[in-house]
């Protein structure tokens, strides 16, 4: 249930996060567990428990890309290129039932990635 996740508390303002952007449908904040040198999450306001979740729609899943795109060139991390990831469920390795896309750079990448 996303209504009760640590991410949807960060949405709600109840929770502190490094935010690094935010508008009234999103916020992005750096993971307090980075994987990379630049690790930000973007995830929804609206408490929707992932990429299969009905209330993830189109124009929702859209928004949040653009906001990666911004989120990777406010960094500086867009002109060398970056990677953005969607965990979908346990086994695609979702530990947190809250959208969320990882917006990864700062190094290169490797493939494949799990």
């Amino acid at each position: 249930m996303a209504e009760d996740t640590i991410f949807a508390k960060i949405a709600r303002g109840e929770m502190h996060a490094d935010i690094v952007y935010e508008d009234d449908d999103c916020v992005a904040f750096r993971d307090i567990d980075p994987k990379a040198p630049t690790h930000v999450l973007v995830i929804p306001r609206e408490p929707v428990s992932g990429l299969d979740d009905p209330k993830a729609t189109p124009d929702m899943l859209g928004h949040l890309a653009h906001v990666c795109t911004k989120v990777a060139e406010k960094l500086g991390i867009a002109g060398d290129g970056y990677r953005v990831v969607v965990n979908v469920g346990r086994n695609g390795g979702q530990s947190v039932s809250h959208l969320h896309f990882h917006v990864l750079g700062g190094r290169p990448m490797t493939w494949p990635p799990g």
